[in-house]
């Protein structure tokens, strides 16, 4: 099961007296958190399912209620586990142009000319957007913006990216 599901949040802690649970998520993703039903939590390497009756947002948590915990002692067992989702899930919610990161690392990047620039190990965020991290034939890491413009073609199929190598990007 392990392989075919993705951590999406984490349960910070329990919210109120009524068994809600308050989860930190990534930002920008509260549409998709608010139309979940079914997710997993991890606990001693054990997956349980939870089914999700309600949730609403409260500054930058999702405050959610699972018909499994009526009580905050219920919560507070989970606190600090992350809360899972099967792949093929979390897929129906990408829009255009969305990858899921376990589906890049690992990629061949190459440029316009098809020269293998490396391989993408990690993928990492700033503020303005994605970072993909390649490394070269000669264990040199480049950091690459994620944008289309620089990053123009994601080939799932194929298991490559093409890059737009501007001068001083990939050397």
């Amino acid at each position: 099961m392990s392989e075919n599901i993705l951590s999406i949040a984490k349960i910070l802690n329990f919210h109120g007296i009524k068994g809600e649970a308050k989860l930190g998520f990534t930002k920008g993703r509260e549409k998709q958190i608010s139309l979940l039903k079914k997710v997993f939590v991890k606990k001693d390497d054990k997956y349980t399912e939870l089914n999700i009756t309600s949730v609403r947002f409260h500054k930058h948590f999702a405050i959610v209620k699972f018909k499994e915990f009526s009580t905050v002692n219920e919560v507070e067992e989970y606190k600090g586990c992350d809360i899972y989702l099967e792949k093929e899930e979390i897929e129906k919610y990408l829009e255009n142009d969305e990858y899921l990161i376990s589906d890049i690392v690992g990629m061949e990047a190459y440029d316009t000319d098809d020269c293998n620039l490396g391989t993408i190990v990690s993928i990492g965020e700033n503020l303005a957007n994605n970072i993909l991290s390649i490394r070269d034939n000669n264990g040199k890491e480049h950091l690459v913006p994620f944008v289309k413009e620089i990053v123009p073609v994601v080939d799932l199929k194929n298991k490559r990216v093409v890059i737009n190598n501007i001068e001083g990007l990939i050397n």
